[in-house]
């Protein structure tokens, strides 16, 4: 009877969203409407002219202007080109069949300073001339031939791809138990992580300091007997090696000093909030274990993420085979483009930051919503498809969000792309001001960046919460972190290194069981080609799972925050297990040392 009518109380309050901070709390709402709409329909609006962008360059374009090559008539070797419509004669040389010249010849006449007008490209049957070989349907100077079989034969690099395929055959039984092994130790992290995690942080924190000192004294210690040295040898002591060396050591002792000690006054200060971090852990693993499913998220993610790269990969390649042909000096034509072909390479490659952008977010969605549902439901035994009902409120109402919370992200890495290519193009012509200023502005992008992005996945996490508009729930999501910030601190620092931790064991102990494995197996010329691909797998592995446990992580906090807000635990009950329960009165006595408090 008691359950049910907390069921029925759940009900009630998810019936209608969160109306303002001293309104009864809902949790996460169920009626929603659509959010940032205009940025779906300019979604949709980009798309539509990227499609008629690239149309335009894969109708003036030709992959096998890359692939095989063109003459300084404009012909394709190894095709049967079509005859210009231009009357002007310097174009009735282009339309010649070349299906028999299948290699391209480029030569520049022996010129020391050579221009594009001065050089030659001619399609020819064979690379049999005095000087040349075959290369990928080109004929290039024998020279180069000569330096590439010196490193060959000085390196045993000859028979490597022969030699790595032997391996692979002899040893694809081990690798592939390797992989298995590395997934098994991914899922035991996850079980260590939410039953001993407690243990690991403590050890690692422990270790930090443990290195940090340890490293301290030892550098004073350096100091000291350079220091003494300096004094037994008046000649080394005048010298500039032993004054710079004196002086570096010194200030390498001062700057771990202070870093060790500002390291232990963190340990000091944040241990009840690196034992809430410690407990956040261990609930997400009990949301995992609730919700398994999550764990195939970045699969799905992962497999979008290619389909972007390789058509981006395709389609950046017609783009630089098109263009109008037009002449270069005497008798030498080529496809030059016009603006819009330059704009399109900039727009395809804006679209490809956009498009992962959007991909990795709508990940954050889903297991944003699922987090939150399960957070907020009281009887964790009767979810009713929280996956799936996050998937169905992401694409049904805010998928116009995540194109805005994703352009955001894109627009920042355009620019520091564009910052890139200006830096490019004016290396060798830039003074030493102009230099500090590129790379100050491309640590700022940097930093704003990755403040953007974590914005970002915690306003996702208030929309999946409440269903705001991306601005409202970044204000609110802004205010929730700021008043938090010591607990965010913490969960930053120590989680973020625990997580990293945890993908680096998984990988050595992949690479390891795999060395004791592999040496015992004959025949095997290079071991560290499948060390290395098993290791690679391991990374990639266990990074799928952590990086689902970090937004799992970040998630549960924000709704903790949000129900310390809004919930005193008496006249309105806390959402949150009796675990978290014990972090609520630490949290209030810790008031005056740095987190704040929401006015109601």
């Amino acid at each position: 009877m008691e359950q049910e009518l907390l069921d029925a109380t759940d009900g009630r309050l998810q019936e209608s969203g969160r109306k303002g901070s001293a309104s009864k709390f809902h949790g996460p709402v169920k009626k929603r409407s659509c959010t940032d709409v205009i940025f779906l329909i300019l979604f949709g609006a980009f798309v539509i002219v990227l499609v008629g962008l690239l149309g335009y360059c894969v109708h003036n374009g030709d992959l096998y202007r890359i692939i095989n090559g063109y003459d300084n008539c404009g012909n394709v070797c190894g095709r049967t080109n079509k005859p210009s419509t231009n009357n002007d004669p310097k174009f009735s040389c282009l339309g010649a069949n070349k299906t028999s010249d299948k290699y391209l010849l480029i030569s520049a006449a022996g010129l020391a300073v050579v221009k594009p007008k001065d050089v030659k490209r001619e399609c020819v049957s064979s690379c049999t001339r005095s000087g040349y070989r075959a290369f990928l349907n080109r004929c290039i100077p024998e020279t180069s031939d000569t330096v590439v079989n010196s490193f060959f034969s000085k390196t045993g690099l000859k028979d490597f791809l022969a030699e790595v395929s032997e391996d692979l055959h002899l040893c694809w039984q081990e690798i592939l138990y390797l992989c298995l092994i590395a997934f098994a130790l991914s899922i035991v992290l996850l079980f260590l992580f939410r039953f001993v995690v407690g243990f690991v942080v403590w050890i690692v924190l422990i270790g930090v300091v443990t290195v940090s000192v340890c490293g301290t004294v030892y550098l004073w210690v350096r100091y000291k007997l350079v220091r003494d040295e300096l004094k037994s040898k008046p000649d080394y002591s005048q010298s500039e090696i032993g004054q710079r060396k004196h002086y570096s050591l010194l200030a390498y002792a001062i700057v771990a000093t202070i870093a060790t000690v500002v390291i232990m006054l963190v340990v000091l200060v944040m241990r009840k909030r690196i034992q809430l971090v410690v407990q956040l852990f261990r609930e997400a693993g009990k949301a995992v274990a609730s919700m398994p499913v999550l764990l195939l998220q970045p699969v799905l993610t992962f497999a979008s993420l290619a389909v972007v790269v390789a058509l981006w990969l395709h389609f950046s390649l017609w783009i630089e085979t098109s263009g109008f042909l037009t002449p270069r000096g005497e008798d030498n034509l080529y496809y030059k483009k016009d603006t819009v072909i330059k704009v399109t390479r900039w727009y395809n490659l804006f679209a490809m930051f956009w498009f992962t952008q959007f991909i990795v977010s709508c990940q954050h969605m889903v297991i944003a919503g699922a987090v939150t549902t399960w957070f907020f439901t009281r009887n964790k035994d009767h979810l009713d498809a929280p996956i799936s009902t996050s998937f169905y409120n992401l694409v049904r109402y805010h998928l116009g969000s995540v194109a805005f919370g994703s352009l955001l992200i894109a627009m920042v890495q355009m620019i520091r792309t564009v910052f890139a290519w200006l830096q490019e193009k004016l290396k060798g012509s830039e003074n030493d001001c102009t230099k500090c200023l590129f790379k100050t502005c491309q640590c700022c992008l940097y930093c704003f960046e990755k403040i953007l992005k974590y914005l970002t996945r915690n306003a996702f996490i208030e929309i999946a919460m409440y269903g705001h508009n991306f601005c409202r729930a970044g204000e609110q999501a802004f205010k929730m972190l700021s008043s938090n910030a010591l607990r965010v601190i913490a969960i930053n620092s120590v989680g973020d290194f625990v997580l990293w931790l945890g993908k680096a064991l998984v990988v050595i102990a992949t690479v390891l069981i795999g060395v004791e494995m592999l040496q015992a197996k004959e025949g095997i010329q290079h071991i560290w080609v499948p060390l290395g691909l098993a290791g690679l797998f391991a990374f990639l592995v266990s990074h799928c799972f952590l990086t689902v446990y970090e937004m799992v992580i970040d998630t549960i906090f924000m709704c903790f925050c949000e129900d310390c807000e809004q919930n005193d635990g008496m006249s309105k009950p806390y959402y949150m297990s009796k675990d978290l329960m014990e972090f609520v009165e630490d949290s209030k006595k810790a008031l005056s040392v740095g987190d704040a408090k929401h006015d109601n």
